[in-house]
């Protein structure tokens, strides 16, 4: 199961990994983010040690929802090295392609 982060701890979890970091910007009323969990649960599962997984609960994190001008839901933003690389917006992708782009930054 993807772990979830918060606005205090993300810096430790995200910024401070060492292995890239997905992480899945969501909210409790969005349709599209929860149809993306089990996916989301899967991958972290079979990404272990290669990419680590987390999810930040927009609601409950504005801090870090600003820092990141995250407008949407969901969002999905890899870190590396503490930086964010790359990110996409919406649920559109499948878990095929969510691997495939994962895979480039995978350790």
């Amino acid at each position: 199961m993807a772990k979830q982060v918060n606005d205090r701890d993300f810096d430790a979890e995200v910024l401070g990994a060492t292995e890239p970091v997905l992480v899945d910007f969501w909210a409790e009323w969005c349709p599209p983010c929860k149809a993306m969990d089990p996916i989301m649960d899967e991958l972290s599962v079979e990404l272990a040690g290669r990419v680590k997984i987390v999810k930040v609960d927009v609601e409950t994190n504005p801090s870090t929802v600003t820092r990141y001008n995250v407008r949407a839901m969901p969002t999905m933003i890899v870190f590396h090295n503490g930086e964010p690389v790359d990110m996409k917006v919406g649920a559109g992708q499948s878990r095929v392609q969510l691997i495939k782009w994962l895979d480039q930054f995978a350790a």
